[in-house]
């Protein structure tokens, strides 16, 4: 399954639109993101993040419902073990 998740800009590199990346803090686990199709967040600003890009703004508020959302699915577990895979059937 793929999720667009929340995640806090920590800071920001880069001076062209298209090449700015930011560390983002997803509950603890820092990943690069390509910045390219949000050029006006800052640092401590919350995006919503899919495959690597921002995608989105998010508000403060609706990024931490998310995040207690994600720790009850145990969706973080998996954004830092790499061990995510298909959903298992039972039969």
């Amino acid at each position: 399954m793929c999720l667009a998740i929340p995640g806090k800009i920590e800071s920001i590199s880069g001076n062209d639109q298209l090449s700015r990346v930011g560390k983002v803090n997803f509950g603890g686990i820092l990943k690069e993101v390509s910045l390219a199709y949000v050029p006006e967040v800052k640092v401590g600003d919350y995006v919503i993040v899919h495959v690597g890009f921002a995608l989105s703004r998010l508000d403060e508020d609706e990024a931490h419902k998310v995040f207690e959302y994600l720790k009850e699915m145990e969706e973080l577990a998996e954004l830092g073990d790499g061990k995510a895979g298909p959903p298992t059937q039972s039969g």
